[in-house]
């Protein structure tokens, strides 16, 4: 008898870059906490739909156009994104991907992000720049959820395949990239101090 692993989900998790790390973060660190201080329209936003916490999602969404550091960002991220796009054996020789959106997250003690998806893109991702221990990671959710109208809950010991979640770690310096459709949550923050990072997308044109 052989079970094949059919239509499988695919998640990619690797440090940005082997050196030099810390700077690059510590320049993004403070043009994220710059930001939030300048970008009015982006906190009146988050007041209303990101509570508690700060994102330039509804006010300043393309950083790699605007930043020389997060364009330096763009361009380091851009051998990760060609590396899972082999992974998943798309065929990009017409068109290619291209980063769409970049945007600054920060969730202070006990703030939350809700379970969405990235609607009308191709591959989304997440470059975690300060991540404080006791800091929550991003928590992916089975896409075939929904369907699942009979199926016995799985085994506590069951493998990551076949859970119905997976919880991805934060690290800081790391990048973690998927295909757009996976839906995803991160649980509410326990540490004391702020957990952020930098949300993108890349579509195919």
């Amino acid at each position: 008898m052989r079970v094949r692993p059919l239509f499988p989900t695919f998640v990619y998790d690797a440090p940005l870059q082997t050196r030099g790390a810390r700077a690059l973060n510590a320049r993004l660190l403070r043009e994220c906490l710059q930001l939030r201080h300048d970008d009015r329209a982006g906190v009146a936003w988050s007041k209303q739909r990101y509570p508690g916490g700060y994102t330039s999602y509804g006010s300043v969404t393309r950083m790699q156009r605007f930043s020389p550091t997060f364009a330096a960002l763009e361009r380091k991220l851009e051998r990760h994104v060609r590396s899972f796009a082999r992974r998943l054996d798309f065929d990009l020789t017409s068109r290619t991907l291209a980063m769409t959106d970049c945007w600054v997250n920060i969730m202070p003690r006990l703030m939350a992000h809700p379970g969405h998806l990235h609607l009308l893109s191709t591959i989304s991702g997440t470059y975690y720049v300060r991540v404080p221990r006791g800091s929550p990671g991003i928590k992916f959710e089975d896409p075939r959820l929904e369907r699942m109208m009979a199926a016995p809950p799985p085994l506590a010991h069951a493998r990551p395949e076949n859970r119905r979640w997976h919880v991805q770690d934060a690290i800081a310096g790391h990048v973690v990239l998927f295909e757009s459709w996976l839906r995803h949550e991160v649980a509410a923050n326990a540490a004391a101090s702020e957990r952020i990072s930098i949300s993108f997308n890349y579509n195919w044109f």
